[in-house]
């Protein structure tokens, strides 16, 4: 019986902070479209990828509303990362907060740039938000439960449903990466035989999987921690996994790595249910 009751408390804990993060992620994405609607000024951080006032404004809205409703837990997130703000100490839990996914696709009008928020516990992402304030795209989750959320003309949530990813399908389809598309993608899409490829800005890739409008995303190449919690979070909600060249699962708080900075990704799959997808 206590085990019952102390599962049930935890269920209700996260529906409760997934819910802070769907009002947050729509906050947020009211403010950039504003900005969207604009005139975009565009800057470079240190490493030439481009910054807008959108992605600052996003992030000091959805830190604020995390640091008032989890003041116990530490954040992470891209632009207080890239100003040189060092990174608290983290415990067993901490956010990983990328306000803004897919400014390049911003920048140049494309709707597939994304807010995402993420909660990991003992290095794995358990609860996600990924909004694309666009098309309005937006999908949810938190352990054992995955869902698309639909919205109303207004903006406010009007239904969910759950989702699931689904068996391979015959030929498979790959999500691929729009703007960051490497020689090594490209091989690995090659094994594939008769493969159908969706190329599709953002973490949206993860969540086309996770919903079961896709089948494989294979990212090759420099990715962050906060570039890919929130779609991991949602993709491992609907049953899905996301593993590294050797077969572990993507791992969360990676720091004082020996060969890369600080929360960078190794190469990695997202996959749903597929028995043929080729290896590394």
């Amino acid at each position: 019986m206590q085990t019952n009751i102390t599962t049930k408390a935890a269920e209700s804990d996260d529906e409760a902070m997934l819910a802070v993060f769907e009002r947050l992620a729509l906050e947020a994405g009211r403010v950039i479209m504003e900005i969207f609607h604009g005139q975009v000024a565009v800057e470079h951080k240190p490493d030439s990828s481009p910054v807008t006032e959108a992605d600052r404004a996003s992030e000091r809205l959805i830190l604020a509303g995390l640091r008032a409703a989890f003041p116990g837990i530490p954040c992470v997130a891209e632009e207080e990362a890239s100003a040189g703000i060092e990174a608290p100490e983290l415990g067993r839990a901490f956010f990983l907060v990328d306000p803004l996914d897919g400014t390049r696709e911003f920048v140049n009008g494309n709707a597939d740039f994304t807010v995402n928020i993420a909660l990991i516990r003992d290095g794995a992402p358990e609860i996600g938000v990924v909004y694309a304030p666009c098309s309005g795209r937006f999908f949810s989750g938190r352990p054992g439960l995955a869902e698309a959320i639909a919205l109303s003309g207004d903006g406010t949530i009007a239904g969910r449903h759950r989702i699931s990813v689904r068996e391979g399908q015959v030929p498979l389809t790959i999500v691929a990466s729009r703007s960051h598309r490497t020689p090594e993608t490209d091989a690995y899409i090659r094994q594939v035989e008769a493969a159908e490829i969706v190329s599709v800005g953002s973490s949206l890739k993860f969540c086309l999987v996770a919903a079961g409008e896709a089948d494989v995303y294979p990212r090759f190449g420099r990715t962050m921690e906060w570039d890919t919690a929130a779609g991991d979070a949602v993709l491992r909600a609907a049953g899905g996994e996301t593993v590294t060249r050797g077969g572990e699962p993507l791992t969360y708080g990676k720091r004082n790595q020996l060969d890369d900075v600080d929360f960078a990704n190794p190469s990695f799959v997202a996959m749903g249910r597929v028995s043929g997808a080729p290896g590394f």
